[in-house]
């Protein structure tokens, strides 16, 4: 009967002693989750303000603006009605793609910067690395069937134009999240045109190259 209560008092304190390593370790688990999600709080805290602010102050600036093709060209606009470019390089094309052409480009999607982002976190792209017209990747698309921001800077862009081109979240995905980009996200696109055509044309598979 002794050895039998001894017995269960040494399993009990297995038990035990097992109970508190787990909870201890649900614990760890627990702060580590909480500090995870403080982190990415603290990200994007404020995040409307900020990107409001940002575009605010590009607005003030001596950077080039060009007013989104759906706002009225003769009325007077808010700063979220262009968007706003930096020419990066000048191509020699003289002509500019229009809404319902094919557009080929190589680009890269950032947000504004954040703190553990200084450039701003990529969020899509058709190439890595460096930028280089002989060797990045390029991707077709219709002019009118990306956001109303890129679609304007595309309208202006030629053949050998790469820009960087600053759009507000009211003329990217607006509000509302979309993958992994968080509503009220301004956009900011290097994009290098690299080719357009008309519909009913066709052009082949692409081969990257150096421009003149």
């Amino acid at each position: 009967m002794r050895n039998c209560f001894f017995n269960m008092l040494g399993k009990g304190t297995k038990m035990l002693r097992m109970f508190l390593i787990f909870s201890f370790s649900q614990c760890l688990i627990s702060l580590t989750s909480c500090s995870d999600d403080s982190s990415e709080e603290d990200e994007y805290a404020n995040w409307e303000e900020r990107n409001d602010a940002y575009i605010n102050k590009l607005a003030q600036s001596q950077m080039m603006k060009i007013k989104a093709y759906t706002k009225d060209p003769l009325v007077g606009g808010k700063s979220s009605d262009y968007i706003y470019v930096e020419v990066l390089e000048e191509g020699n094309g003289t002509e500019s793609p229009l809404f319902t052409d094919t557009i080929r480009v190589a680009y890269r999607g950032r947000l504004i910067p954040t703190t553990s982002y200084p450039e701003g976190a990529i969020f899509d792209q058709s190439y890595e690395g460096e930028f280089s017209w002989r060797t990045a990747d390029v991707q077709d698309f219709c002019c009118g069937n990306v956001v109303n921001g890129f679609s304007t800077a595309m309208m202006h862009m030629h053949i050998g134009d790469r820009w960087r081109v600053h759009i507000p979240y009211q003329l990217g995905y607006g509000t509302s999240s979309t993958n992994s980009i968080k509503g009220y996200s301004n956009l900011i696109f290097e994009i290098a045109l690299v080719d357009f055509w008309h519909p009913g044309e066709l052009r082949g598979d692409f081969k990257a190259r150096k421009q003149e």
